[in-house]
């Protein structure tokens, strides 16, 4: 059977260039390089694109994207539950739709611990799953236009909605929430509020296991979720010169950043990054394809920028074999970078677009 062609979102952030984890691979970005950015990825086929938690605060980034883009283009923006009121952003949510028709979707982002903590945000773990749940179902009552009371574990709210009632909802049944977890409390709080599962790119048979689980959770709360991947392309000509590409990318990556990636992320208690970290064990190799786990399959990318860090190599032939694997395990939904990201949305969407039957 032939799987549908699938959603593809690209990737936009402002640390932008051939390697942005290190100063002299990183290129001068402004709001017009953004916007002629996002322009770009609407023209070649792409859905959307996922706004990351970075350099800029998503919100004015996404407003300025979606002023600049048609309907077509739609942010996904990464929001971290519970450093700013639901109330407040469900209005934020109402407003940025009514603006910009009914464009917006919530990459919900959980953090680690510690980085939360810099925002005064002191919750563990599991707690931290807790907190979204309760957050989330509240925001997917507000953007679904209803006004109510709530008292729950971490909120007490009093007519909630009632202030900005008249700004009505453009999205049913409220604005789309995306989300990606490992541990058995954020796979639990999937299966229970959001709309899109999304996961980080790990060898098919690790993945079929995961999302099995996932499905059978979701089942048991009534629902159905649609399954997103977020990947990195390494995508050439010959199988050769994608993996010379990555090796190219280890060469260029400074001891400090190798040492600073590392070191970072070795405290944290994601389950996600523990999985990724399991890949490679934090070992920088010699040649990148020393790290290869499954066919055209490389975790490497995360030994030097934080978040998904997998990247499939490969010739467009492989590149495509190895994409359209995923969507028989039920993939409906990519989401693909590669760098420079101007650069490389024009490759990926001249190559590998097309054989997945995406179009224009």
């Amino acid at each position: 059977m032939t799987n549908p062609a699938p959603e593809v979102l690209w990737y936009i952030i402002p640390r932008e260039g051939a390697y942005p984890w290190e100063p002299e691979g990183r290129r001068p970005v402004d709001l017009g390089y953004l916007t002629q950015l996002a322009g770009t990825v609407e023209r070649l086929g792409f859905t959307g694109a996922l706004l990351a938690t970075d350099l800029y605060d998503v919100w004015p980034l996404g407003s300025a994207l979606a002023a600049s883009t048609s309907t077509r283009f739609k942010p996904l923006l990464a929001v971290h539950p519970g450093l700013i009121s639901p109330t407040l952003l469900a209005k934020m949510a109402l407003s940025f739709d009514n603006l910009f028709g009914g464009r917006l979707r919530f990459n919900v982002v959980n953090g680690s611990t510690n980085s939360l903590r810099e925002y005064g945000l002191h919750v563990e773990h599991d707690e931290r799953y807790e907190l979204s749940a309760e957050y989330w179902s509240i925001v997917k009552r507000l953007t679904a236009g209803e006004v109510f009371d709530h008292k729950g574990r971490f909120y007490d709210l009093k007519g909630a909605g009632a202030s900005f009632r008249d700004l009505r909802p453009v999205q049913a049944p409220h604005v789309p929430l995306w989300f990606g977890g490992s541990s058995e409390p954020g796979i639990e709080m999937a299966a229970e509020h959001v709309d899109v599962y999304l996961t980080w790119g790990e060898p098919p048979h690790l993945l079929k296991e995961k999302l099995d689980h996932v499905r059978a959770r979701a089942a048991a709360h009534g629902r159905t979720l649609r399954i997103g991947l977020r990947l990195h392309l390494i995508v050439r000509d010959t199988e050769d010169e994608a993996w010379a590409a990555a090796d190219r990318l280890l060469d260029v990556t400074s001891e400090a950043t190798y040492a600073r990636q590392l070191g970072e992320r070795a405290g944290e208690d994601g389950v996600g990054w523990q999985r990724q970290f399991r890949q490679h064990g934090g070992r920088v190799p010699a040649r990148a394809r020393e790290l290869e786990t499954h066919p055209n399959l490389w975790p490497g990318m995360s030994l030097f920028r934080p978040g998904p860090g997998t990247a499939v190599v490969g010739s467009t032939t492989q590149v495509v074999e190895r994409l359209k694997e995923y969507q028989d395990l039920g993939v409906d939904t990519f989401i693909l970078s590669g760098n420079p990201l101007l650069e490389e949305a024009y490759r990926v969407a001249e190559t590998v677009l097309p054989a997945l039957g995406v179009t224009h």
